[in-house]
């Protein structure tokens, strides 16, 4: 019988703007896996100060200026993709300063890098502050090649849409789970693997999920009967947000929602598969 090809890992988490920096780091490090999708990260290239202020109304709060730089660092064997969607003030200890707001992603190097392809799923970069909600949404496609499988896989990350107004569906949430159905096309090829993941902002009974099923999709969290994605850092009562959907040509070894440690008010999610 041929040896089982190597599986590889997966790992999505919202970093809460790395508010619970370097834990979140040392736990990133630790995982070693091979690609490595984050929301939540800020990258600035007008500050050299560690930490940030953020303000929207009554929240006040310390984000880490230069994540996408933090994880990098500290990910050397990975090729690294930084994806904005907005562009805004943040206060430092030197003054007002602004940041890019995204996506980042990290493959391993010796994972091969077939395509990639980022855009928005829901309005256009905004440069000039960050604004009011609904605020731009873009999300990261990229297909790799599996050397010991000799075959593709094609990965999805988002952030979705945060409303005032809870996670509930929206003709907004609607026509964004239509453009990202259009991003993954662009890349992805049927019959091949394909795996989303991100934090959704949606809840579980969401018709996102039926329309990502005409990609042959099915969502792992709620499948295999996990009761939520938050942690403690979390006070209000809605517990689900991130997800993991994969295609049927996925041979998944291992999935989990991640209990400890906690550092972000997501729980990483954690994908072994074939």
């Amino acid at each position: 019988m041929p040896a089982k090809a190597p599986h590889l890992k997966l790992l999505s988490l919202n970093c809460w703007a790395g508010r619970l920096f370097p834990s979140i780091g040392d736990y990133i490090l630790s995982e070693n896996a091979d690609v490595i999708c984050l929301q939540e990260v800020l990258r600035s290239d007008t500050t050299e100060a560690e930490w940030v202020t953020y303000r929207d109304g009554h929240l006040e709060y310390q984000q880490r200026a230069n994540l996408f730089e933090d994880m990098r660092a500290i990910l050397p064997d990975h090729d690294a993709f930084f994806c904005t969607s907005m562009r805004g003030e943040l206060s430092a200890n030197t003054g007002p300063i602004w940041a890019e707001f995204g996506l980042a992603t990290f493959i391993h190097r010796r994972l091969p890098v077939l395509g990639h392809a980022m855009d928005f799923i829901h309005g256009q970069y905004r440069h000039d502050g960050w604004g009011p909600h609904p605020r731009p949404r873009n999300a990261h496609v990229i297909r790799i090649y599996h050397p010991q499988t000799a075959e593709p896989v094609t990965i999805a990350h988002l952030h979705g849409l945060r409303g005032e107004d809870g996670k509930h569906d929206t003709q907004e949430r609607l026509a964004q789970a239509h453009a990202l159905v259009a991003l993954i096309n662009r890349l992805w090829r049927p019959n091949e693997k394909l795996i989303v993941c991100g934090d959704f902002n949606l809840l579980p009974e969401s018709v996102t999920f039926e329309i990502l099923q005409s990609c042959g999709l099915m969502d792992l969290v709620t499948a295999r009967a996990f009761t939520g994605t938050r942690t403690s850092h979390y006070t209000k009562p809605e517990r689900f947000a991130d997800y993991i959907l994969v295609s049927g040509e996925i041979d998944v070894s291992r999935f989990e929602v991640v209990r400890e440690p906690e550092v972000s008010d997501h729980c990483p999610l954690l994908l072994e598969f074939t």
